[in-house]
């Protein structure tokens, strides 16, 4: 049987299957997008599907810390609706 990837939920620091979290992805442009592929080119971090998880990667800025800016509360408020979905 052939292993799967492993990621780490930033929020919860919960270590998942990569096909359970949600990839967020910061590119070349420094755009921030939510990844539904996994492929997408850039630095990615994990989430866990749960709007409690954006929650305590906000509070605790781990967002802004693993992709080194500071980030507009609109992108967070498009995560927060995406998530939801």
């Amino acid at each position: 049987m052939k292993k799967l990837p492993q990621r780490t939920c930033i929020g919860c620091n919960a270590q998942k299957d990569k096909k359970d979290l949600i990839r967020i992805v910061k590119n070349k442009e420094e755009e921030i997008s939510l990844d539904k592929t996994g492929r997408a080119q850039g630095r990615g971090a994990y989430l866990c599907d749960s709007t409690e998880c954006l929650e305590k990667a906000i509070k605790s800025r781990k967002l802004e810390k693993s992709f080194e800016m500071k980030i507009k509360d609109d992108i967070y408020e498009e995560l927060r609706k995406r998530i939801k979905e």
